[in-house]
């Protein structure tokens, strides 16, 4: 069960810095004049982010149990 959340929080860590980057990239291109593309991007690392914090809490409550 660890071992899964273990894995389960890094691959939503690394999805948090792919999406960081390619938020960075749209940024630097300066294409996206309306800033959608990197509003939506935003929302997603957010959301990504979140994901690894509450894996991390879980493992932290699992091992502080047993």
């Amino acid at each position: 069960m660890q071992a899964m959340l273990i894995i389960f929080m890094v691959v939503a860590a690394l999805a948090t810095l792919g999406v960081l980057a390619r938020g960075i990239i749209i940024m630097a291109r300066g294409k996206d004049i309306t800033g959608k593309q990197s509003n939506k991007m935003m929302s997603y690392r957010v959301a990504f982010q979140a994901l690894a914090i509450v894996f991390i809490v879980i493992l932290f409550l699992i091992n502080r149990q047993g």
